[in-house]
């Protein structure tokens, strides 16, 4: 990916290593990058549990339980959905850390309230959880690429505190 989100991981491993604490990750516009990420960091088989992709709003539902209420009334790229995305992550891995991420990578599905690069991020650490929108520029793939680096830059604060 890049030397950054490269140290990223590595540092976050070492987070969760010293805690004897996992991770698992729910993706949704990063199409299983951050768990492509942190799989790159050799033995993060001793701390990475699982990663789900629910790209359709059916996969969130089915695989993580955000409920169908929440998807009608706030939508898939929104802080309340990837909350129970990340409740979700956390209790089907049974891990101490979950990310979760839901956004629009575009160049298309983009609309005046959530324009192209909004991105949607949960984050369950020890049973509390943050949840925070970031608004990336770029195309598609810098986008994706920024939200990987985001996300595993956020989590590594909150494991760290």
């Amino acid at each position: 990916m890049n030397l950054e989100i490269d140290q990223l991981s590595h540092l976050l491993g070492q987070k969760l290593l010293a805690k004897n604490w996992t991770i698992s990750c729910a993706e949704s516009c990063t199409g299983g990058g951050i768990g492509y990420a942190i799989t790159a960091i050799s033995g993060s088989s001793t701390w990475f549990k699982q990663g789900i992709i629910s790209y359709s709003n059916e996969a969130k539902q089915q695989l993580l339980g955000v409920s169908a209420q929440t998807l009608d009334n706030f939508g898939a790229v929104s802080l309340e959905t990837v909350k129970e995305m990340a409740q979700g992550a956390a209790k089907i891995a049974q891990a101490q850390v979950a990310i979760s991420v839901s956004g629009i990578a575009g160049p298309d599905g983009g609309t005046k309230q959530k324009p192209v690069g909004t991105v949607c991020f949960g984050f369950y650490v020890d049973g509390q959880i943050t949840c925070v929108q970031q608004l990336f520029k770029g195309d598609r793939q810098q986008v994706r690429l920024k939200s990987i680096e985001f996300a595993l830059s956020k989590v590594l604060g909150l494991v760290r505190n």
